[in-house]
């Protein structure tokens, strides 16, 4: 790696170190590439409501190994970074609570390997918030009557019958110069939709590659004159976006999670894996599925999961174990994620749910392999399956009552304060009326 990082560095100047908050935001300060190299980054975390400002001074450590030339950028690289106080780890480092989840991992035995489908729209959107005006006006150019995609009719539609194809590969083409090698990338089922699939890596590397492809697409969007909206359900009617996050454990260059003698082709530890995911899908939310807006997501009609229920190659379920002749390929897929969800800690959460699953041997049932949203709610309660939450709210009160199974990997002090950010955000959000409430309301 070091031989690497020294031809890259090659006639840089400047360094963005990137680092993110606890919702997952991107935040990125330019230092020189010897400071850089130094590790002498330093920032106000208060700024950031990662801590008070009354003791805010926190430390980036700049990780050299990540570091790519931004294709756009003149002698100018990025690095992903950890964020140390007083020469210690910060309880607040995501980046840090995914490298506690491999570790985590190995304890036990494994190591992780996970991939991501990150969806999102390439359009143009206008918004105003303000008093006495409340506006948002999303442009699919790609519908009629600009173009002719019908509404959830769009899934892999060629580039000729899209014309925002160009960005997404542009945006390909500078994942590509920047060490990210995206699997595979196509249009999704809505008119202006896209996906971008990341290679397998562990828990850190997911999160640095998922960080960088939203990086990237809003950079090259804004370029096109677009806007890469990574809102779980930016449009009423159509397909919203999530992030489908695919995870496996090895032992010894082994799928532990593969069983050629199971009828399904899966290990008796990927069905604990999915026991796991199924008990702690409530409280997972908070994480996976981590704004107002993404309750909006998860509802019947969209392909977007309600049940907390497991089927092989089954969409409607929360967990899908993808049909694949290959052992290498055997996983599991968990679909209630969205791209706003913080990628480290979701990664995390995720893991340290289906080890839980595995330390307690949680059997998951049989897979369900019916369409469940056709299922009547009596079917549904009689196979004892849950829903998901059907709202943030409710979602971060299934947190603060199971979180025991994160704290391996979790410090206590981010739990806390992510429910406080996140319970500050939803009483932010609900002082807006809405367009329709007024639909609704004014009589």
């Amino acid at each position: 790696m070091k031989g690497m990082h020294e031809d890259i560095s090659d006639g840089i100047e400047w360094v963005d170190v990137h680092y993110v908050d606890l919702r997952g935001r991107l935040h990125s300060v330019s230092v020189t590439y010897e400071r850089a190299s130094r590790g002498d980054v330093f920032f106000d975390g208060s700024s950031v409501d990662l801590v008070d400002i009354s003791d805010s001074d926190l430390h980036l450590v700049p990780d050299m190994s990540t570091l790519a030339k931004i294709p756009w950028g003149e002698r100018r690289a990025r690095a992903h970074a950890d964020i140390w106080v007083n020469g210690k780890p910060f309880w607040g480092n995501s980046r840090g609570v995914a490298r506690n989840a491999s570790r985590y991992v190995q304890e036990h035995g494994f190591r992780e390997l996970m991939g991501a489908e990150v969806e999102f729209f390439i359009h143009k959107v206008e918004f105003k918030v303000g008093k006495g005006e409340l506006i948002a006006r999303v442009i699919n150019d790609e519908e009629p009557p600009t173009w002719s995609l019908p509404t959830k009719r769009a899934y892999e539609v060629t580039d000729s019958d899209s014309p925002v194809a160009g960005v997404r590969w542009e945006i390909i083409r500078a994942l590509r110069k920047m060490g990210i090698k995206a699997s595979i990338h196509h249009h999704e089922v809505a008119p202006n939709q896209a996906e971008i699939s990341t290679a397998s890596r562990d828990a850190v590397g997911l999160g640095d590659d998922i960080l960088t492809i939203k990086f990237v697409a809003r950079h090259i969007a804004r370029m096109w004159g677009y806007v890469a909206n990574f809102m779980p359900k930016p449009i009423f009617g159509d397909n919203g976006s999530g992030m489908h996050i695919h995870a496996s454990l090895w032992k010894d260059g082994i799928n532990v999670f593969s069983d050629d003698s199971d009828p399904h082709g899966i290990s008796q530890y990927c069905r604990y894996f999915i026991g796991g995911l199924l008990d702690h899908g409530r409280a997972l939310a908070a994480i996976v599925s981590p704004t107002t807006n993404s309750y909006k997501r998860l509802v019947p009609g969209y392909e977007a999961p309600i049940y907390l229920a497991w089927g092989v190659a089954n969409r409607s379920a929360a967990v899908r174990v993808p049909r694949t002749p290959s052992p290498k390929k055997r996983r599991v897929e968990f679909r209630p994620p969205d791209p706003l969800a913080n990628p480290y800690l979701a990664s995390a959460a995720i893991l340290a749910a289906g080890l839980d699953g595995i330390r307690k041997k949680i059997d998951p049932g049989d897979p369900i392999q019916r369409n469940i949203y056709h299922m009547s709610e009596r079917e549904v309660k009689e196979l004892g399956i849950k829903t998901l939450p059907k709202s943030l709210d409710e979602a971060l009160e299934e947190l603060e009552s199971d979180s025991e199974f994160l704290r391996p990997i979790f410090p206590r002090e981010l739990i806390e304060k992510y429910i406080e950010l996140k319970k500050q955000e939803i009483r932010r959000v609900n002082l807006y009326p809405s367009p329709a409430e007024f639909m609704e309301y004014l009589w």
